[in-house]
């Protein structure tokens, strides 16, 4: 049965010459009687759809002792499952000349097939199978735990993937962000398939799942299709365990370093920042473009061109479900040193915070932002992407009040947001100092 079904108001809106008008999504939604949420975008432009299932699953839902059973049981998901034999999930998906794959980050976990929409029916039919009837062999279990455990160990190799694991721990002492999407070996290995099936049926239920459909589709079709394909999925019997662990207020700076054979030392230092939605992710994405979004921005004017200190100096924003992080990344030019980097960086923030940006910084990060946010909205997939992650988090409307935050953010709101998030009491400092391979050494 059918919940109430609303549709959003559609207002779109056209570039002008003298700005970048706001565009709001018209989403239809609706739900069915187990949970299952249903989320679809009109876009007629060709005959094809991407049909998409969000789990509010990731692994910040693990605990120690099962970290990377997310990913894991992502791999599992390609194994057999209904009337799907093990490895065919995606043969089938290519007869029908689609595409397919799947994802897990920290928050959710997410398969998707794009393809012509005659054939969406067959989609909905096979994600439904593997929603309810996944079939977890131990042999398949065991050889997939394998295939991860190399993935693991590659990243266990790598100077950079490394370094970026150990500044994650370092920065959250308590939250499940402090450990990597892959997991810990010990973890993997200690994982069994009694493990796998518990958490299968305690994440992987339609009311704590989103079906998103993007595409040349008829809104209400869609719905009945789903229901005819996931209407009978039970929910289950207990609603997921809730994230109750918050990282407490970090009060002063932590150092980490990693010594690996590498030829270049590289150094990150990340800021606790804010929640994923939040209108300071709008203020921090805009500080992230005016200090590091193309060659004119700042960090590449000071530190690569005018000091000669970098070979490259970025920042991201990452904001999540909880707070994520402020993130730079950055490696110095031969002949000069981490400490020297760091510092000029340090230089650089502290102008935003004493005198922060230009009316032209601002006005130009606006447009870059919006620019590319508006230009992925042609594709089907990218459209569900941040209808998916948004409902998977705080809320597919996220997604439309963004563009509103851009515009509202002022020039003292940036500068507001350095002082407040980019103090030194909250940064953690992780540095790869290479170390000579065998044969090498002077």
């Amino acid at each position: 049965m059918l919940k109430k079904t609303m549709i959003i108001l559609l207002l779109f809106s056209c570039w002008t010459a003298s700005s970048l008008a706001l565009d709001t999504l018209a989403v239809y939604e609706d739900s069915l009687a187990n949970g299952l949420k249903i989320l679809v975008l009109e876009k007629h432009d060709l005959p094809i759809a991407s049909f998409q299932v969000w789990y509010r699953v990731g692994s910040r839902n693990e605990r120690p002792g099962i970290t990377g059973i997310s990913h894991l049981l992502e791999h599992m998901m390609f194994k057999a499952s209904g009337e799907i034999g093990s490895g065919e999930f995606a043969r089938t998906v290519q007869s029908y000349g689609g595409h397919d794959n799947a994802f897990t980050s920290e928050d959710y976990t997410a398969y998707y097939e794009n393809i012509a929409v005659e054939f969406l029916p067959k989609m909905m039919e096979m994600e439904a199978g593997r929603m309810h009837r996944l079939k977890l062999d131990s042999l398949e279990f065991e050889s997939e735990r394998n295939v991860v455990l190399e993935e693991r160990r590659l990243r266990e190799n790598s100077p950079w993937g490394r370094l970026v694991e150990e500044s994650g721990a370092a920065a959250f002492m308590a939250h499940p962000y402090g450990w990597p999407i892959l997991g810990w070996p010990s973890d993997l290995r200690a994982i069994t398939i009694k493990d796998m099936r518990q958490y299968y049926f305690t994440y992987y239920a339609p009311n704590n799942a989103t079906v998103v459909v993007v595409g040349d589709v008829n809104p209400k079709e869609v719905v009945r299709a789903v229901n005819d394909h996931f209407g009978k999925i039970p929910r289950a019997l207990q609603d997921p365990p809730v994230v109750a662990t918050a990282e407490p207020v970090q009060v002063g700076e932590r150092r980490v370093s990693v010594v690996r054979q590498a030829q270049t030392p590289l150094i990150i230092i990340a800021y606790h920042g804010c929640r994923a939605g939040e209108y300071d992710e709008a203020v921090l994405d805009l500080l992230s473009a005016i200090l590091s979004g193309g060659e004119s921005a700042r960090l590449y004017q000071s530190l690569i061109y005018r000091q000669k200190l970098a070979l490259y100096a970025e920042l991201y924003n990452l904001s999540r479900t909880d707070p994520g992080l402020i993130s730079f990344y950055a490696a110095p030019i031969a002949g000069r040193t981490t400490a020297e980097l760091e510092q000029a960086l340090y230089a650089e923030l502290e102008l935003v915070k004493t005198q922060g940006v230009t009316a032209e910084e601002l006005a130009k990060a606006k447009n870059q932002l919006k620019a590319q946010y508006i230009f992925s909205r042609q594709n089907n997939y990218v459209l569900g992407n941040q209808l998916g992650s948004s409902a998977s988090r705080h809320g597919w409307r996220d997604v439309n009040n963004y563009l509103k935050f851009l515009d509202k953010v002022k020039m003292e709101d940036i500068k507001q947001a350095a002082v407040k998030y980019l103090a030194p009491e909250n940064r953690t400092v992780a540095t790869l100092v290479p170390q000579a391979a065998k044969g090498q050494e002077k």
